[in-house]
């Protein structure tokens, strides 16, 4: 049997971007985070400490991307081995950020970048 968690469509606001105007005007972002991992005990027991606390990943995500980077790349990074390692229990984790309106000489409605296991 396969369990997953998935928090999809956390909204964040972040100054990332190698352009100096990204660093000082920011943007929005969003980041989806998809966790395989046993919840029966949970399941069972109705025990939030038997699972994944989903407060806890949204706040891992929103730490590190209050860290300004030039690269989202390096930002999913950080968060991803944030998450696996607070989480051991988690199989499989998939991690999305997503840059909205990327400042690129087109109309580019998002850009984004995935790290799986």
């Amino acid at each position: 049997m396969t369990h997953t968690i998935n928090i999809e469509g956390i909204k964040l606001y972040a100054y990332h971007g190698c352009l100096d105007e990204e660093a000082k005007i920011g943007g929005n972002y969003i980041v989806d985070v998809y966790m395989q991992t046993d919840f029966t005990e949970a399941a069972k027991t109705d025990d939030l400490s038997k699972t994944i606390d989903y407060c806890a990943i949204y706040g891992i995500c929103k730490k590190e991307m209050a860290v300004r980077s030039k690269l989202i790349e390096q930002v999913c990074e950080r968060m991803f081995n944030e998450i696996r390692s607070e989480f051991k229990t988690i199989s499989h984790l998939h991690v999305k950020l997503t840059k909205l309106l990327p400042p690129i000489n087109g109309d580019v409605e998002k850009v984004s970048v995935e790290i799986k296991d």
